[in-house]
Parts: structure tokens; sequence; C-alpha cells
């Protein structure tokens, strides 16, 4: 992770009467003797034409804004609600501190610099709303790795004393982070779930750059669980590699040497799916990445891996799984679209 010699931050939030000044300032120090920037809207940086997400994702930059508008959405259709009837998610960060090569935020967005909202106050406050109406299930580390910037922002150890306070809200925040050092200072919650994405270290090693290896985030994994935290495995998106049946058989075999797997609260399984015009503009952006120029199925505005190789790479994963511990709880994402 590399950062510039400058952040910007958009002006009203430099006014001391904001009521998000602080937590911007609080910010503003972490990065101290870098040239501050302000700006109008984050948009007029983040959205301008002729970027190279390229060189960004080498030097990426941070931008302080306010969120604004639609604060929470209704959960994808290639996301997993996990049986939860109300399932929405959240950006208080847009853009991840690492690379990883397949992921869909390359598409998504038109740069690789790092939008922090400070306003999660106002987010907080929505989700309240929603919590009067049903029980709320809320992914919040979708669009980054919200664990590798709690440094930065802090916002982990906010959403776990926010979710403390309301039983009827659960929170998963998912990552590849490695640290083990945050979930001491952390409000001790049994309705926030850690989901840590892991993949054979021959993946991790190709294809997701700047991350944790996978001993460093099985280690995470047990501290979280340590802490009396639910612990969630995600082995998604499974990507095929040549040897891939082997690479996830002796991924999985570590898993098991250094871990109690019927501590684990669930598992994700699914194989790499992305929004086809996401593909599209990846494959316009990175014409040498390999991984992305599989020749993919899709169906209904997605792409996949055809259907047959899908469910072999699926299905051989939750076999590894339920040999292990019978008892375990299996998501595949195809369970829930019907695709």
């Amino acid at each position: 992770m590399v950062y510039s010699d400058h952040i910007y931050v958009e002006e009203e939030l430099l006014d001391a009467c904001d009521p998000y000044h602080l937590q911007t300032e609080r910010i503003i120090d972490f990065f101290k003797d870098r040239q501050i920037i302000p700006i109008g809207h984050y948009k007029d940086v983040f959205n301008r034409s002729r970027q190279d997400v390229c060189i960004q994702a080498d030097n990426k930059k941070i931008i302080i804004a306010r969120k604004r508008g639609r604060l929470v959405y209704e959960g994808a259709p290639v996301c997993q609600s996990f049986g939860n009837s109300h399932f929405f998610y959240t950006s208080c960060v847009m853009n991840c501190i690492f690379d990883c090569s397949y992921c869909y935020l390359k598409g998504m967005y038109p740069s690789a610099n790092i939008v922090i909202f400070v306003n999660i106050e106002d987010i907080f406050s929505r989700i309240e709303d929603l919590l009067k109406l049903y029980p709320v299930y809320l992914c919040v580390s979708y669009d980054t790795d919200l664990l590798g910037l709690e440094d930065i922002t802090g916002y982990v150890k906010k959403w776990s004393g926010f979710a403390s306070c309301h039983r009827d809200l659960t929170v998963e925040i998912r990552t590849k982070c490695g640290r083990v050092d945050v979930y001491d200072a952390l409000d001790k919650t049994d309705n926030v779930i850690f989901a840590y994405s892991l993949s054979p270290d021959e993946v991790i090693s190709a294809y997701e750059k700047k991350n944790a290896g996978l001993i460093s985030r099985i280690k995470a994994a047990e501290a979280a669980m340590n802490a009396g935290f639910p612990v969630r495995f995600c082995f998604d998106p499974m990507i095929r590699i040549n040897n891939w049946k082997e690479a996830y058989a002796g991924m999985f075999e570590e898993i098991c040497r250094r871990i109690d797997i019927k501590r684990v609260k669930d598992h994700s399984v699914g194989s790499f799916r992305i929004s086809a015009d996401y593909l599209k503009k990846m494959r316009e952006r990175y014409v040498n990445e390999p991984l992305i120029w599989y020749p993919f199925s899709e169906d209904k505005g997605y792409y996949s891996y055809a259907r047959e190789i899908s469910d072999e790479m699926e299905s051989f994963m939750e076999g590894l799984i339920t040999k292990k511990d019978p008892a375990a709880s299996v998501f595949r994402w195809r369970d829930e679209t019907g695709r």
C-alpha cells in the first residue's frame, strides 16, 4: 500500500462547524505531513476522465468525503444472503488496499483511489430506520477491506459497537486481512460475523496481490474466534487454476491442521462470477491479465464458469468441508440464485 504525498478532502469537512470535522481530522492526523487538497465533491477527483487505474493501484490516494443520497442497498444477486430475508449492504469506504486480479471493483469504479466516507453515523441512522420494520442482515465490507483500514478509519470498532446495541442487526465484515491485534479492542458481540475469504497459496501468489497469505488469514480467523466472535469461512471466489483440486484440497488440509473446523459458524462456497458490465471494463483496462480472459458463460447479465464446471468445483469444496464436519452449514451461491 503506497499513498502519495497529498490527500483530497471535501472542503465542507474542513469547516470546524461541520459535524464530521473531528472524524475528518482524525484521518488527516494519521497521514502526517501530507498536503491537504480541498475539493468540492469527491467525484471531481474519483470520476474524472482519462485516469489510469493500473498506475493508481501502486500509488493510491485517499479521498475524504461525505456519503450522500442512498446509504443502504439491497443485496446483489451474486452475493449470498445466508438465509436472511432482509439482506442489505452498505459502503462506508470505496475501493480496497489490496489488489486482487479478479476483483469486481476493477470494473465497477473509474479509479483505484480510496474514498473514505466520514458520516458513518448517517448510515447507522438509516439502519435504525430499517430495524423498525424487520431484522436486518448487513454486509459492510464488500467494496473494501475494513479490517485492513482499521488504523485509519476505526470503522470495525464502530460497527461492533453499533451492532452490540441492536440485537436485531447482524453485521458481516468480510476480509482477507491477516491482522490479529484488533479483536481485543472491539465490543464483544455475537451478531458481528468476521468472514474470512480463504484461497490456496497458489491463487494468492498469482491473483491476490498485496494480500495476507493463507496461514496469516487462518491465524487471524482463530484470533477472532478466541475473542468470542462468530467466524465464517468463505471459499469464494474459487478460481480454476490448472491443479485446482490439489490446491484447494491442500489448502483445506492446512486449515484443519491449524484450526478446529467445527468452531467455524458456517461456510460460503462459490466459484468466480461477475457482472457482464464489470468484466467488459476490466478487459478494456487489464488486457494482459489472463484470468479475466477465460471463456466464461453468460447468463442474465452475469459471467461465470460453465454450469458443469462451477458445480464440479463447488461440490468438491463442499465435500471437503462436510467430510471433516458432517454437521457443517455450507451455503452455495447457486443454491440461492437458482443460476
